[in-house]
């Protein structure tokens, strides 16, 4: 899943998002674990509001997306705010993470791993560049919101620039979502469509990977409240410690 075309409006159409409280989270429980500096990945960066937040924290940022267009817009805002020299952008798929050394944590949010088809690979990728003691922190979409919420529902986007409508089938046999967005310029006239897939994947399935790739599951809270979760949580919030270095296996 690349969001390319989206990449332009997608803080627009996720105006909703509450990143203040999304950053303090994961700030407290990087702290929590004694990671107050070093180098940190944000896996699936999109346009960079977390990865340039917690780059004005302190920390050493690597964002990684497979969308050029993402990491361009994530350049423009670095270059607004006086932080190009203080973070690193790379353009990989997550089935194929190659970092050029080793990390302290790593962070992904907005369900960049319900995109990924291949969760087991994804983890052990995310754990193999990852020092002892190091910190996962990451959310996905749940089995309810997938079956629920997205379900066959249709959303429509309507901001100064343009409109976009997207649109969900969920395909309980595959456990996935087909998700299509069409986005129409309104000076222009252009018409824009993408597709991809959400995959659904249930909390044991995600415990049995981290633990197999050599992470301890530390904490599950509500992604949204990051309280408790509850029959109707939309997103998982997990906190994952590495247990070993890779070349203690």
């Amino acid at each position: 899943m690349a969001y390319n075309e989206f990449a332009y409006f997608y803080d627009e159409f996720n105006g909703e998002a509450d990143y203040d409280a999304l950053y303090a989270h994961i700030r407290a429980e990087l702290q929590a674990h004694g990671i107050q500096d070093g180098i940190l990945a944000d896996l699936g960066c999109g346009t960079g509001e977390l990865t340039l937040m917690l780059t004005q924290a302190g920390y050493d940022m690597i964002g990684i997306d497979q969308s050029e267009e993402m990491l361009c817009v994530v350049r423009d805002k670095a270059e607004q705010l006086g932080l190009s020299g203080r973070l690193l952008l790379l353009r990989q798929d997550l089935l194929k993470l190659d970092l050029y050394g080793t990390i302290r944590g790593a962070v992904s949010t907005f369900d960049t791993f319900n995109h990924i088809p291949d969760l087991d690979t994804a983890i052990a990728n995310a754990g193999f560049f990852m020092e002892k003691d190091g910190v996962f922190l990451f959310d996905m979409n749940t089995p309810y919101k997938h079956r629920n919420v997205l379900g066959d529902n249709e959303f429509t986007f309507e901001e100064e620039d343009a409109a976009c409508v997207w649109r969900n089938h969920y395909d309980a046999v595959n456990r996935r979502v087909e998700i299509t967005v069409d986005i129409d310029y309104h000076e222009t006239g252009e018409h824009f469509h993408e597709q991809f897939y959400e995959y659904t994947y249930d909390l044991d399935t995600i415990r049995t990977a981290l633990e197999k790739h050599g992470f301890a599951l530390e904490s599950v809270c509500d992604g949204e409240t990051f309280g408790p979760l509850t029959e109707d949580s939309q997103r998982y919030f997990f906190c994952a410690v590495k247990q070993y270095t890779q070349l203690e296996e």
